[in-house]
């Protein structure tokens, strides 16, 4: 049985040339900890996709929150609008994916 589940916010980045990533990650878990709408948030960088499908890109962020209007609350908040852009300064190129997500398979 498919049920509709919470709301996601997917952002895959590949970051300009000499930005401190580091920095950048570290920044984006002190706003979402402060930010109550944000319910997770967990981030990667790839270590095992073969560059050409890569495309260049490196680091995965993926926000969730209950509902739609949350990550509404979230991306109105001035803590965020202040952060991004810094954020987006440092970015090459980005894909954005906003969703309901369908769970399939509960975590066990």
């Amino acid at each position: 049985m498919l049920a509709m589940g919470e709301f996601k916010h997917f952002v895959i980045v590949k970051f300009k040339e000499g930005v401190a990533v580091d920095e950048l990650t570290k920044g984006m878990e002190k706003l979402v900890s402060e930010i109550d709408a944000v319910k997770s948030f967990e981030w990667g960088r790839d270590i095992e996709s073969l560059d050409v499908l890569r495309q260049g890109f490196t680091h995965a962020f993926l926000m969730t929150f209950n509902k739609k209007e949350d990550f509404a609350v979230f991306q109105s908040h001035p803590n965020h609008v202040e952060f991004s852009t810094t954020f987006s300064a440092a970015i090459e190129n980005i894909v954005l994916l906003d969703f309901p997500s369908t769970l399939v398979k509960a975590p066990a």
